[in-house]
């Protein structure tokens, strides 16, 4: 074991994990492309982008050469009375790249902040107009938005993971996505009683990422931003694992013809170097916070919001996306995956097989012991995280054809 692994394992508190039981986790030397380079020596091919961050593979020069240039000029300086060039030119960007209305950038440091921030514009835009009681957000069975107190309160509190903290956290109510008829009936139903205490309603567009990689259809967003209409409600689309093409469009409301009032954006907004976060809103909701008096003003500001490096790199991965063919080999990734994927479909224990843009799900009906079944994964050269009951790929736009064969062919080894 290395020395470093050996001190800090006393010392450091993982990620989701039961530290009583946790096994040591892998030390890495290095990344490249798809592929982690182990310290032992061993390459594992990366089936997950890790937690779907790393669009264009690890160490892109081109990010890398944005990030170390903008490190030798200014690396961060406040936010607040304070500005820096690639802020302004990526939210220009950001702006151009979504529907007209919504042109007003806020920069945070993580998804959670930014959904946080969302609710924050939802609310006080009404309280800003003088309305009042209108102070919930509607959220949806299978979604997950986050750990923070706020984000855990819109997530599912009997399927996520924060039902212990019920009561401590805002009552949010949380109901089935409108999918079929019946649940459409109830949806509005629910809707037409309660509607005068929402102030909003957020949904992650076609798939609940955490809550299981479960799709729906586009219709499904139609359907809620007619809802919102009719009622007056802020719509908010967490696009934070679906932006950036991993669903096969850009953005993944594209694919329903419908806008969001407000979307987050984080994960691949800067090709898996830097954290960074933004919460985009349209005009409309900006202008409440206008007037003569500061307390009408949006009062939040992470110390870290638009960190310098952080945004030369989202730049350098927008780049990318304007100069390759991401959404090309997305297209490439997805019939591959549909292909290769689909003989798990007769393993005992598998339920379905699905996929979306880059996105491949295998789902059992179990998965009794989740360490046990991604140390297997690795002993066939791949690191894939299974969780709740899925085995599932979200690989590197750049992956090759050879190494997603890998991966789909190890997650059947192992199951079979």
């Amino acid at each position: 074991m290395s020395n470093w692994l050996e001190e800090g394992w006393r010392h450091v508190w993982l990620p989701y994990a039961q530290m009583q039981t946790a096994p040591l986790p892998l030390p890495v030397a290095r990344t490249e492309g798809s592929a982690i380079h182990l310290e032992d020596g061993r390459v594992l091919i990366d089936g997950i982008a890790s937690w779907w961050t790393a669009c264009h593979g690890y160490n892109h020069p081109h990010i890398a050469q944005a990030v170390s240039a903008q490190l030798a000029r200014v690396p961060h300086v406040m936010f607040g009375g304070l500005a820096h060039e690639p802020a302004y030119r990526l939210s220009t960007r950001l702006a151009a790249l979504l529907p007209e209305p919504l042109n007003r950038v806020f920069f945070t440091d993580s998804g959670s902040v930014a959904v946080e921030v969302a609710i924050k514009i939802a609310v006080q835009s009404r309280l800003n107009r003088g309305e009042r009681g209108r102070t919930k957000i509607l959220a949806f069975t299978g979604g997950y938005h986050g750990d923070t107190f706020g984000t855990m309160a819109i997530c599912d509190p009997e399927e996520g993971m924060h039902a212990m903290f019920t009561g401590l956290l805002p009552e949010h109510p949380v109901i089935p996505l409108p999918r079929d008829e019946a649940s459409t009936a109830a949806f509005d139903a629910f809707l037409e009683a309660n509607a005068h205490t929402l102030a909003g309603i957020i949904i992650e567009p076609l798939v609940q990422g955490a809550g299981g990689m479960v799709l729906h259809p586009p219709q499904v967003l139609r359907h809620l931003r007619r809802a919102a209409d009719a009622y007056g409600l802020t719509l908010i689309f967490d696009e934070i694992f679906t932006g950036f093409g991993r669903t096969g469009t850009m953005f993944a409301f594209e694919q329903a013809g419908v806008a969001p009032d407000i979307i987050t954006l984080s994960k691949a907004l800067t090709g898996g170097t830097l954290p960074l976060a933004a919460t985009i809103a349209t005009d409309a909701l900006f202008e409440a916070f206008l007037s003569a008096s500061p307390s009408t003003a949006l009062m939040h500001g992470p110390t870290y919001m638009a960190n310098a490096l952080g945004c030369a790199a989202a730049n350098a991965s927008l780049d990318l996306f304007e100069r390759e063919p991401r959404l090309a080999q997305v297209a490439a990734i997805s019939a591959q995956m549909a292909r290769e994927l689909a003989p798990c479909r007769a393993l005992p224990g598998v339920v379905d097989v699905r996929v979306l843009g880059a996105i491949g799900v295998v789902e059992l009906a179990e998965i009794a012991n989740p360490a046990a079944l991604r140390m297997a994964l690795v002993a066939q050269g791949v690191w894939i995280r299974p969780f709740r009951n899925i085995l599932y790929l979200t690989p590197a736009f750049t992956i090759s054809p050879d190494e997603l064969s890998h991966l789909c062919a190890a997650i059947f080894r192992v199951l079979s």
